[in-house]
This record gives C-alpha cells, sequence and structure tokens, in this order.
C-alpha cells in the first residue's frame, strides 16, 4: 500500500507525540488543520493508524524482568497455543518465527518468581515441546524512529 510524502510527514510526526491536536500538526507541516484530519482519517480507515497509546516506562512500574522466550510447538497447534499465550498480561509480544522454534515471545516480569511462575506454566501446555529463555539485560532501542 503507498502512501504519499504527506502522509509519510503525518506518521513521523505521530510517532514522535500522537497527543498533538490536527492545528499543532498543521502548523508543523504549514497546512491545514482540515487537511491533516482528512489525511490522517484516511490512514485510519486504511489501518495504517491502528491505535494512540501511551509510551509507558516498564522499569519505572516495577517490570524489572524482560525476557525473549522461545518455543517449539507440536502437531500444528501453532495458533492455537500463541492465542491462549497471548492473553497472558506479562506477554508484550507474540511472533511467529523460522529457525529451531516456532514461536517467540517478549515477556515482562516484576520479579523473578513471577518469570519462573510464567514458565512452569507455559511449558505445561499441551503442545509445548520446549522453551529456550534469554534474560534482557539492557534495551538500547525499542522505539520506531519514523518511517521513509
Amino acid at each position: 500500500m503507498s502512501i504519499s510524502k504527506l502522509d509519510t510527514k503525518i506518521l513521523n510526526i505521530l510517532l514522535e507525540n500522537s497527543r498533538l491536536s490536527y492545528r499543532q500538526i498543521a502548523k508543523k507541516l504549514k497546512i491545514s488543520p482540515a487537511t491533516v484530519m482528512n489525511h490522517i482519517n484516511e490512514l485510519e480507515e486504511k489501518k495504517i493508524i491502528k491505535r494512540y497509546t501511551a509510551d509507558l516506562s516498564f522499569y519505572s512500574l516495577g517490570y524489572e524482568f524482560k525476557a525473549i522466550i522461545q518455543m517449539r510447538i507440536s502437531k500444528g497447534k501453532l495458533f492455537e497455543v500463541e492465542k491462549r499465550i497471548a492473553k497472558h498480561k506479562n506477554v508484550y509480544a507474540v511472533y511467529d518465527v523460522t529457525g529451531d522454534f516456532d514461536t517467540m515471545l517478549i515477556t515482562r516480569f516484576k520479579s523473578r518468581s513471577q518469570m519462573d511462575k510464567f514458565l512452569k506454566e507455559i511449558q505445561k501446555y499441551e503442545f509445548v515441546e520446549r522453551t529456550h529463555t534469554s534474560l534482557i539485560l539492557n534495551v538500547f532501542k525499542e522505539k520506531q524512529e519514523g518511517i521513509d
């Protein structure tokens, strides 16, 4: 799906601060607020803009343990297991991946014991053959900076 250069500029401004008003965006781009509104509405209709959200510091909220959990899932039950795991409050992202594992999870926990409990829970799932967990020690980038 192609988008205009103006759409790209609007999206980059929203990535930086999604709380800006149409008027504030228009002022930055030297266009009318109505033009901004029309472009944003179209981007929402096309599902390019899916939602507006806050960028929280989970570490400041006490989520000190972040982990990547890779899972091998058997018997063609990948989507069933992923749907079930995706509902867990500590699961930030669920990805289908290539390689030795079928699924990768990005997770956040307040304590090591909370992470241990989660791992033991998912390892009991009927079609989970194996998991591999890597603790994330430092995060250098975790934000989309813009699009071309």
